[in-house]
């Protein structure tokens, strides 16, 4: 018996070695660049790419069974000036077979050295990391929620070193490189958390993250697994995330609660050679931090209790988003004050930002609004105090809506110049070109405040009021004007109209249409009301009967702007009256009113009498009937009326 033992020991032992030996020597004996054709043909099968393995190619058996290759590079499609898309200097992994029969993977190492990836958009717009959504042919597709093919796994050493990434933009012609890549991942293993570290440089400059995740569990794929990042650029960002992901194979969730700590967006973009947005303001752009909690799905994404701050700005915001291939988006903002012409850019360069477009290739340039066609959006902002093209707006609210290419605000209500204005404005994208419909009240708005602030003019001062429906079509300034139809009326309460003195222009010709240059003040027309009613047909603005009110003058105009030409064409006709009892005394003032006509353009109105029309206007009373004499009396009377009109003509 003891005989039997001993020799089926030793023929264990001789197995035992006779493998040992064989794992040692077949390698030897097994030339395993037999193996590079036949992996070059599957991989450029797959991928539809040429694939080829330059270098040696190694293979081990023990005591870990291990393959190593060289000088691997995977191509471009046709057409791009970059031969290709991957290229990797040495890949080795070693494992160890006996576990692999229970699904059980034990890794010694797995490194990827000088991996480089080039990723390439060419003028045409086409990208070379696009591999198309169809399997290759002969490629069976993976049946979802099988989940991975092993049950545990551990790993001592996988790491990526001296990677890099270089984004390629033809179209542009630039590029940025991500360089320096090392990733590290120590005692991979998925019961405990793993640790994980990665460095990069970015145009140069210094870009790291560290963190851990896990543990994994046994149920690979399926459970939750918790996420720690920090996230360090260039000595300005710092980037905080805690969460967890879920279902990574099912179907993918992830939380997180982000923290960005204060730094310079103006400096960050320095740092890696980007030149800052140019802003009206040089120390706007300053300071941001952000905080907010995220959660994003397969198709959903979420972020709650935002808190952004930008320079002297505080933005609390939450937002959700769904079904992104038609997007439903729902958002709440609210901003305590913000001054945007601050982050406008400087005068200077508005002006030259180039040339404008040739009308032919304006023409053509169309729009593509699909994608608001396709958005479905539900907000609500809120802004505390806003500046905007120099006029400043309090407590502004605002609804936003979008469904089946309509947006709308509805309503909108802010407070200015210590007056409100409220209404709403709808934008249909449905057709051609958008069509834009607003409805707008305006009450007690203090109009000289306002329009020097917005356009720098001193002509009206003020409170106005206003009701007022516009539509219009098109992009361009031009087409705009166009199509500005509507109608409305603004009304001017206890005022002036600063510039002209309208009460001494209709009474004294002379002084007033000789161009003799005004001393003292500068000349107004103060009044207790002022009333323009008015329609807009095409771009041209005509009012029936506007009506000024004062003390001491009534005044009627009617006329037209022609808003595309910048063309004025009104007659102001004066009443004056004898009193300052107040607007209820229409008694006659003495003296002759004298009607004013206002041609000219937007930048350069011109004020005229209208000499002809008054004096048919005089001369009617005095003219005789047809056929008979007139005489010297006739003469006398005639040079009367001149006299009356030209003061100082004898």
């Amino acid at each position: 018996m003891k005989s039997a033992v001993k020799w089926v020991g030793i023929a264990l032992l001789f197995l035992v070695v006779t493998v040992i030996a064989a794992l040692l020597i077949i390698p030897r004996f097994i030339d395993a660049r037999a193996f590079r054709e036949p992996l070059e043909k599957m991989v450029s099968a797959a991928t539809g790419r040429t694939f080829s393995v330059g270098g040696d190619v190694r293979l081990s058996l023990f005591p870990w069974a291990g393959v190593s290759f060289e000088e691997l590079r995977l191509g471009n499609p046709a057409g791009f000036a970059e031969p290709e898309f991957v290229t990797i200097k040495a890949f080795e992994v070693r494992v160890k077979l006996l576990p692999l029969l229970f699904r059980d993977v034990r890794v010694d190492r797995l490194v990827v050295s000088d991996p480089v990836v080039f990723l390439v958009k060419n003028k045409d717009g086409r990208v070379n990391y696009d591999f198309g959504s169809q399997p290759a042919a002969g490629a069976k597709p993976a049946a979802p929620g099988t989940g991975l093919p092993f049950q545990s796994l551990a790993a001592g050493e996988v790491s990526i070193r001296e990677g890099g990434i270089a984004l390629i933009d033809h179209k542009k012609g630039s590029r940025h490189d991500l360089s320096g890549v090392n990733l590290s991942l120590k005692d991979v293993t998925l019961d405990r958390p793993v640790e994980f570290s990665l460095s990069a440089a970015v145009n140069r400059k210094p870009v790291s993250a560290q963190g851990r995740f896990g543990p994994v569990g046994e149920n690979i794929g399926k459970g939750r697994v918790p996420v720690q990042l920090t996230v360090e650029a260039a000595g300005q960002l710092k980037l905080l995330a805690t969460g967890a992901l879920e279902n990574l194979l099912a179907g993918p969730r992830a939380e997180a609660a982000i923290d960005v700590a204060e730094f310079s967006p103006r400096k960050l973009l320095a740092e890696f050679g980007l030149s800052p947005p140019a802003t009206a303001d040089p120390n706007a752009l300053e300071r941001l931090s952000l905080k907010a909690a995220v959660k994003a799905g397969a198709d959903s994404f979420r972020l709650s209790d935002g808190t952004l701050e930008l320079d002297q700005s505080k933005v609390n915001f939450n937002l959700t988003a769904k079904e992104f291939n038609r997007p439903s988006v729902a958002f709440e903002l609210s901003l305590d004050q913000i001054d945007l012409d601050r982050y406008l850019p400087p005068p200077a360069e508005a002006k030259t930002a180039g040339p404008a477009p040739s009308p032919a290739v304006a023409a053509n340039a169309k729009t593509d609004y699909g994608p608001l066609r396709r958005l479905v959006m539900d907000g609500t902002i809120q802004i505390g105090r806003l500046a905007v093209a120099k006029a400043k707006v309090d407590n502004v609210t605002l609804k936003i809506f979008a469904r089946d290419g309509v947006l709308s605000a509805d309503p909108f209500d802010l407070k200015l110049y210590q007056g409100r204005a409220s209404g709403k404005a709808v934008v249909n994208v449905k057709g051609e070109r958008p069509v834009t419909e607003v409805q707008l009240a305006v009450d007690q708005v203090q109009a000289n405040p306002l329009l020097k602030d917005l356009v720098g003019k001193d002509f009206i001062e003020g409170a106005a009021s206003a009701r007022l429906g516009l539509s219009l079509a098109g992009e361009d300034p031009a087409s705009l004007k166009q199509s500005l139809n509507g109608q409305g009326r603004i009304d001017f309460a206890d005022g002036a109209v600063v510039g002209v003195d309208l009460a001494n222009m209709v009474r004294n010709v002379k002084t007033a249409f000789a161009g003799e240059a005004p001393s003292g003040p500068k000349p107004r027309t103060d009044f207790s009301e002022l009333a323009v009613p008015f329609t807009i047909q095409n771009g041209v603005f005509r009012t029936p009967e506007a009506l000024l009110r004062s003390p001491l003058l009534r005044l009627q105009a009617a006329g037209s702007a022609d808003l595309v030409r910048e063309i004025l064409d009104f007659r102001v006709e004066p009443k004056l009256v004898g009193t300052i009892k107040g607007q209820g005394d229409a008694k006659e003032r003495t003296g002759l009113s004298v009607p004013v006509l206002v041609s000219g353009s937007f930048a350069s109105p011109v004020f005229r009498p209208d000499l002809e029309s008054l004096a048919r206007d005089q001369l009617k009373g005095i003219l005789p009937p047809t056929g008979a004499a007139g005489g010297t009396p006739l003469k006398e009377k005639a040079g009367g009326v001149l006299r009356n009109i030209l003061p100082g003509k004898k």
